[in-house]
């Protein structure tokens, strides 16, 4: 739902420092360059700069990335190459019937400043808060009712219907995390949005400084009764382009990060020394989507001319050196529900496209394209432009800071919604459909659906496929649902990319879930 995947803000290099001076462009102090060399200290690139660490509001996987490490959930991604679960704060979790799940909590687990341990009152608070709220990430708890609470560390969730989805999605995610409510209610009398200073900690980090766009420190949580974290601090970099990490990791300023798929092969035959590099199937997606309520993009012979003129090989080709492959939907290869193809052709076809233009009786058509100032989606935007051009349509290219591009579409942030009309987008998910379909109920229209695609269908498909437990069955009512995404002309998918990552190994010894995300907390120095 959410980018990264995704978020990137101007980083520190962006702004007039230079990464390659090792010390002072990470901004660390030579103390902590002495630690760092010793192993103590984790320097791990992430895709932007945080914006806000309340899990109901988060806005990006790197946000989440950073949650895993000072609060506690009842359940976690297990590391590895296969996708699964394990339990975390919670000693037993088991499925008692289909719409209730009981959990068991592990005692001693304590929040910092005083706020006690962690207790069975504070995960129904912690999931109700989504309903309470009205919070964008509501729909990831779907029909979450209420949790019951049996005693201090043991309790019952309630659905009002089977949510299949919530077991990886729901708790092991973002929304799965807890927090104090004594420490959120008397930061905020209505308990809402904390943003980026959390209350209170409960994991083995605490959140020891921030300055946005230059880092982020992370140190040992002294109140922390679990398993010892192998670093005793971790500063997260911001760095918004794939390119200029790879250039800074070359440079030592940091010891793990992503790279850009169309480096993976240079890296793969001549990777840099005393260097890991890592192949990991990707859940993103990318599209270009069109905002349905703008008065230039409402026909949808117009939509579907665009869908038809944009050739995505040849996107691919330029923005990921040919490195990527053409998606279909939302839902990648090997998750239930993807598609074998979608209804456009990738190459889409210009005379078809001038067919729609015509019918629409559209002339002199000048659009806007926006997309993020990482180098991967202005060339996607700039071969956008290009290919409209072929039949007919004039298109300005928006380039835009993270923190600009990540609330454009979004009501709560103002009107600028009104203006968008395209849009190079890419959001993050998990391995479960829902995730990769959720963001475009009604529901969302104005929250993270920037199309402002409407289907009575999808929605009745979306709700329904949330208690279906056969794969098949639940596989068949999830292409459907991306069949009417396509249909709209709101939407030409492009790729899932691949999530290729690269790290020091005479420094760390990285643990990953299956798509490369890092989980910092398993980090280990060498």
């Amino acid at each position: 739902m959410k980018n990264s995947i995704g978020v990137s803000r101007r980083t520190i290099l962006k702004t007039g420092a230079a990464l390659g001076g090792g010390v002072l462009a990470s901004g660390m102090t030579l103390s902590q360059a002495i630690w760092a060399a010793e192993g103590k200290v984790l320097m791990a690139r992430c895709a932007g700069s945080p914006q806000k660490l309340d899990p109901h509001f988060y806005v990006s996987s790197i946000e989440v990335d950073v949650m895993n490490c000072i609060y506690s959930k009842l359940t976690r991604f297990k590391p590895g190459s296969e996708w699964g679960w394990e339990l975390e704060a919670a000693e037993t979790v088991e499925q008692i019937d289909p719409t209730h799940i009981r959990f068991r909590l592990k005692k001693g687990i304590k929040f910092t400043g005083g706020h006690g341990e962690l207790t069975a009152k504070d995960v129904k608070f912690s999931f109700e808060r989504a309903i309470k709220l009205n919070a964008p990430t509501k729909p990831e708890w779907g029909p979450l009712d209420h949790v019951e609470i049996e005693n201090d560390h043991a309790g019952v969730i309630v659905f009002k219907t089977p949510y299949v989805p919530v077991w990886m999605i729901s708790l092991p995610y973002a929304v799965g995390h807890i927090l104090s409510e004594d420490a959120v209610m008397s930061a905020s009398k209505d308990g809402g949005d904390f943003g980026i200073k959390p209350p209170a900690f409960s994991g083995p980090y605490i959140l020891a400084d921030w300055k946005p766009n230059q880092f982020l420190l992370l140190e040992r949580n002294p109140d922390w009764s679990g398993p010892k974290p192998g670093f005793d601090e971790i500063r997260i970099v911001p760095i918004g382009d794939d390119k200029t990490a790879e250039r800074a990791y070359q440079a030592s300023d940091v010891d793990f990060t992503r790279i850009s798929v169309d480096s993976l092969a240079k890296f793969k035959s001549a990777p840099p020394a005393d260097t890991k590099v890592e192949e990991h199937p990707s859940l993103y997606y990318s599209w270009i989507g069109m905002n349905l309520d703008h008065p230039k993009l409402k026909d949808i012979n117009v939509r579907k001319a665009i869908q038809w003129a944009i050739n995505v090989p040849q996107i691919l080709d330029a923005a990921y050196a040919g490195q990527a492959a053409v998606s279909t939907g939302t839902i990648p290869p090997g998750i239930v529900g993807h598609r074998d193809k979608a209804l456009v052709p990738p190459e889409g076809d210009l005379v078809k496209a001038k067919e729609f233009l015509e019918k629409a009786g559209v002339r002199d058509l000048t659009l806007t394209i926006d997309c993020e100032n990482a180098s991967t989606y202005s060339t996607i935007a700039q071969i956008v432009q290009s290919q409209l051009s072929q039949i007919g349509i004039a298109v300005v290219v928006n380039v835009q800071d993270s923190g600009s591009f990540w609330t454009l579409g979004m009501e709560s942030d103002g009107d600028r919604w009104k203006d968008m009309q395209l849009i190079v987008n890419r959001y993050s998910s998990l391995p479960d459909p829902h995730y990769s379909t959720s963001s475009f109920v009604q529901e969302q229209v104005g929250v993270w659906n920037w199309e402002r695609f409407r289907s009575e269908r999808f929605d009745e498909l979306s709700t329904k496929a949330l208690a279906i437990a056969d794969p098949q069955e639940r596989a068949e009512l999830y292409q459907e649902m991306q069949d009417l995404m396509e249909d709209s002309g709101a939407y030409r998918f492009l790729t899932h990319g691949a999530s290729p990552i690269m790290y020091r190994n005479t420094k760390v010894l990285a643990s990953t879930r299956p798509d490369g995300a890092p989980l910092f907390i398993d980090f280990q120095p060498v």
